[in-house]
């Protein structure tokens, strides 16, 4: 179990857009070191190992006592963003050789006459067919025809092809054509790297279900090289245990699972934060929570209720524009539901086509980075403008290790403002003012999407810029209550030490409930939490410490969309199906808020997560010390925008503060990893764990 590796040190580490993070957690004694490098995108396992050089002798910890490490990647996001996958086929039933191209034959913007959709990753020269069929049911109507291999396989190795993706007509129904071609293929051409619709995710929607395989397959090859790669650098330098990989639902699973479905961790960084947040929202008592996550590239929002993040089976990648829904490739598989905009510290600011201030969606990522980087990068970012509003203290980013050109800011931020015809001060609070406003509206969408109102919840801010931003972003919710948690720089790279290892299944059955075959409903069920059990011993957890959650979701007859209910375990009988029946109208009358309990219901899909125990994480607790005059460093000037210029404020050190102490803003709380920006008003204090909570003056008000 992951609570049970012996040995006393936990590694997360996630590799970002911009920064690679890296927590080391004493699981004795709750203590926390950080690390935090620029990512190396030529070389990402190399940026790793840096950043554990620095780390681990300023902590004073040998290698070899790294007992446990949980690794989160985005070579597989960036992969398929930037088109560096391996040369990959796709082998069809017959007659359907245009499933990726034809993709759902809809259209994102029913204005545009010039649509762009993004190529499919495997082009249609590259989709081959084969003579099968199995039908809607599940029955065999053409065998498959194993000769018609033969020459296929004889071109892919012409063509350098390395790996093969198989997606068949309703094989999700039945997968026994799917297998055997598998078998035949690995006889004829052992090498060649095969991924299996029934496998990679055996749900119904033909163009999602090719969309998702192709990605697993082109993909696959360089994960399994990096993950290969890092496990064999980590052993050389000293840490023997294999790494442990998060994956995008939010669970931690071997690297052989990873390497399996290195689709799943195309979410696996943004996964970890949410689940830290899930976890201090259940020990601050705070259960309904809006985790805010603002790092170099992005900021990532997630809603959480109940001490749950949600959760969702369909997102995208690689859109055409990054951030309007439907253009890019669907992917179909388990992920905890977030919404991405492209507002991160090295979003770039510049005038849009009308002559208006616009920020982002561009990014300066870590090569070249934001001007005051000094690496070469020109352009005014959000990181800039907030240097030049005193938020941030050029001398003491990341503790001191890296240092700040304000001059390089300033001279870029002055460029913009001679563009905008205003004063340097408000171009670069315009900067701030109109990333944080984006923010704030996607999170108000993303929570009213969902009938959710965001001034009934409490926002978590964590990330390098999260704590900079959140109080703005909070204010114009109407959100009363704001989370700064310690470490909040490195918060998903902790958050894969507190998550439990995990591997959902799904599968489709698309029946009412009155149909049901129950003998073979159990039957499925029984071989889904095998296959998970199974899928969980990579990650070295037992069978005995496995937990079996299933989860029936369940819609109207004729609808296209479906809720999640929780089954019970134990065999499913009649008096099952009628309690889910019954819960299954209860969810949709608080989501819709009508019910028609007479419409017929079916079961669209089955979803079985195994997990095994959750890691105890023991925090240590603070001494009590009201007096804040021992961590005041020293007063600067900030911009507010109340007074309209800039304001003498008290500049704290984080870790000089003990629980109970009291801060009022305005106020700046500074960390090694991230930054913590009070607004005029704010009542803050600091809790037994070092969290620091924010009251925000005449909140809950805002549309």
């Amino acid at each position: 179990m992951l609570d049970k590796v012996r040995g006393q040190w936990a590694l997360g580490v996630d590799i970002g857009g911009t920064f690679t993070d890296i927590a080391l957690f004493d699981r004795a004694t709750g203590r926390v070191h950080a690390g935090k490098v620029l990512t190396d995108y030529a070389d990402l396992a190399e940026g790793v190992l840096r950043g554990l050089r620095a780390l681990l002798p300023e902590s004073g910890v040998p290698a070899a006592d790294v007992a446990l490490t949980v690794h989160g990647t985005t070579l597989a996001t960036n992969a398929l963003i930037e088109r560096r996958g391996t040369k990959t086929a796709l082998l069809v039933t017959k007659g359907f050789r245009d499933v990726l191209e034809m993709a759902r034959e809809s259209r994102y913007d029913i204005y545009d006459v010039a649509l762009k959709v993004p190529p499919p990753l495997v082009p249609r020269r590259h989709v081959f067919e084969i003579p099968e069929r199995i039908d809607a049911a599940g029955s065999v109507v053409e065998k498959l025809d194993q000769a018609a291999l033969q020459p296929i396989v004889a071109r892919l190795q012409e063509e350098g092809i390395s790996s093969l993706a198989i997606c068949f007509i309703n094989a999700f129904r039945n997968p026994t054509h799917e297998r055997q071609a598998a078998a035949a293929i690995r006889r004829l051409h052992p090498d060649l790297n095969l991924s299996l619709s029934t496998e990679v995710m055996p749900a119904i929607k033909e163009y999602e279900r090719a969309s998702t395989t192709a990605a697993n397959a082109y993909v696959r090859p360089i994960v399994l090289a990096y993950l290969r790669l890092l496990q064999e650098q980590l052993q050389r330098f000293g840490i023997a245990n294999p790494p442990l990989i998060m994956s995008s639902d939010g669970g931690v699973v071997g690297c052989e699972t990873a390497c399996l479905y290195p689709v799943r961790l195309v979410e696996s960084g943004p996964a970890g934060g949410a689940l830290a947040s899930a976890h201090l929202s259940r020990s601050c008592g705070a259960p309904d929570v809006i985790a805010f996550d603002m790092g170099g590239t992005t900021a990532k929002i997630c809603v959480i209720d109940g001490g749950e993040p949600e959760r969702s089976s369909e997102f995208e990648v690689a859109r055409v524009y990054r951030f309007v829904k439907g253009s890019g490739l669907p992917l179909k598989a388990p992920v905890l539901q977030m919404i991405e905009i492209g507002a991160g510290g090295g979003s770039i600011a510049g005038l849009s086509a009308i002559g208006l201030l616009q920020v982002g969606p561009q990014s300066a990522g870590s090569e070249p980075g934001p001007a005051c980087y000094g690496r070469g990068g020109t352009a005014p970012t959000v990181t800039d403008a907030d240097l030049c509003l005193g938020y941030l203290d050029p001398d003491y980013f990341l503790g001191g290790r890296m240092k700040l050109d304000k001059v390089a800011a300033q001279g870029a931020v002055g460029r913009l403002a001679a563009q905008l015809g205003l004063p340097p001060e408000r171009t670069a609070w315009g900067i701030h003012e109109v990333v944080t406003d984006a923010m704030a509206r996607a999170a108000k969408v993303h929570c009213l999407e969902r009938g959710k109102d965001p001034r009934d919840y409490t926002l978590v801010a964590y990330g390098g810029a999260g704590p900079v931003h959140a109080y703005r972003v909070a204010e114009a919710l109407g959100i009363e209550r704001v989370i700064y948690p310690i470490r909040a720089g490195i918060m998903s790279a902790f958050g894969f030490l507190v998550a439990p290892a995990a591997f959902e299944m799904m599968r489709t059955l698309a029946l009412p409930l009155a149909q049901l075959d129950l003998a073979e409903l159990n039957r499925q069920l029984d071989e889904m939490a095998e296959e998970g059990t199974r899928q969980l011993a990579s990650a070295g957890i037992p069978a005995d410490d496995c937990a079996v959650e299933r989860q029936f979701a369940l819609r109207f007859v004729g609808q296209s969309y479906s809720l999640d209910v929780p089954c019970p375990a134990g065999p499913v009988q009649s008096q099952t199906l009628g309690a889910l029946a019954q819960d299954f109208l209860a969810r949709y009358r608080e989501r819709y808020h009508l019910a028609k309990a007479a419409l017929p219901i079916e079961l669209d899909q089955l979803r079985v997560v195994v997990r095994g125990p959750a890691p105890q994480v023991i925090l240590p607790e603070l001494k009590r010390e009201g007096d804040t005059r021992r961590a005041l460093r020293a007063t600067r000037p900030i911009y507010l925008p109340e007074r309209a210029g800039y304001e003498e404020c008290p500049v704290f050190d984080r870790y000089k503060l003990g629980a109970d102490a009291e801060l009022r803003g305005p106020a700046i709380v500074e960390e090694h990893e991230s930054t913590v920006v009070l607004g005029l008003g704010a009542q803050g204090r600091i809790d037994a764990h070092g969290n620091l909570i924010v009251s925000l003056p005449g909140a809950g008000s805002a549309p």
